[in-house]
């Protein structure tokens, strides 16, 4: 297993390995439009900050990606990439996310927090992570977070938050074991769905050693 920077070339491969990444968890497939969603949580890192966007590289092929950010404060919000996704690829006149936003509208009206990104001055790094699950227990992960962590060292930054959900548990397990612990509430993540039920968002930080 090979962990790199990724490269110009990677584009292409990485856009396919994300729609496979993540099979079978809870955010297999978030609002079911692979290329937006790819949009919001990838070519943004490929475009903006490719020295924080690692590769795993298995047989020639990609196998896995960490996706991040040094200072989320400089980095557009989830919020705008989120709203020029939209725009960009017309969701509201596509059925899957037109589902997934109107399921998010009548969830953001129920009493209490819904998700939202971290904003504390000790964690302002941030990441995200995919495997293809041919990739998982091999180490993959573990060198990906390897590299992530000496990114972050070079860089100085204190830290940094990640987030992933109540109910993916086996993602959960791994960032405990890299040393990330719960920060804050488990709220509502509006709109989306695993098995029928609805999902909680669970932010983890690591400071930097």
């Amino acid at each position: 297993m090979e962990i790199r920077a990724v490269l110009p070339g990677d584009r292409a491969e990485l856009l396919t390995l994300s729609s496979r990444a993540g099979a079978g968890s809870p955010t297999e497939s978030i609002w079911g439009h692979a290329e937006s969603e790819a949009a919001v949580y990838l070519t943004p890192y490929f475009e903006l900050e490719p020295e924080s966007l690692f590769v795993a590289v298995s047989g020639g092929e990609l196998a896995g990606y960490l996706a991040g950010c040094v200072d989320t404060a400089a980095f557009p919000s989830e919020e705008e990439r989120m709203r020029r996704a939209m725009s960009d690829h017309r969701l509201f006149f596509k059925r899957r996310p037109l589902a997934f936003f109107a399921r998010a509208g009548i969830d953001a009206m129920r009493p209490g927090p819904t998700a939202g990104e971290l904003d504390d001055p000790r964690y302002p790094a941030h990441l995200h992570i995919n495997l293809v699950p041919e990739a998982r227990g091999t180490g993959a992960a573990d060198a990906l977070m390897a590299r992530w962590f000496l990114r972050l060292e070079q860089a100085g930054a204190p830290g940094c938050f990640l987030q992933t959900l109540v109910e993916n548990t086996r993602a959960g397990k791994f960032f405990e074991r890299s040393g990330f612990t719960d920060h804050g509430p488990t709220p509502l993540v509006p709109g989306l769905r695993y098995r029928g039920a609805r999902v909680h968002q669970r932010t983890m930080v690591r400071a930097s050693r």
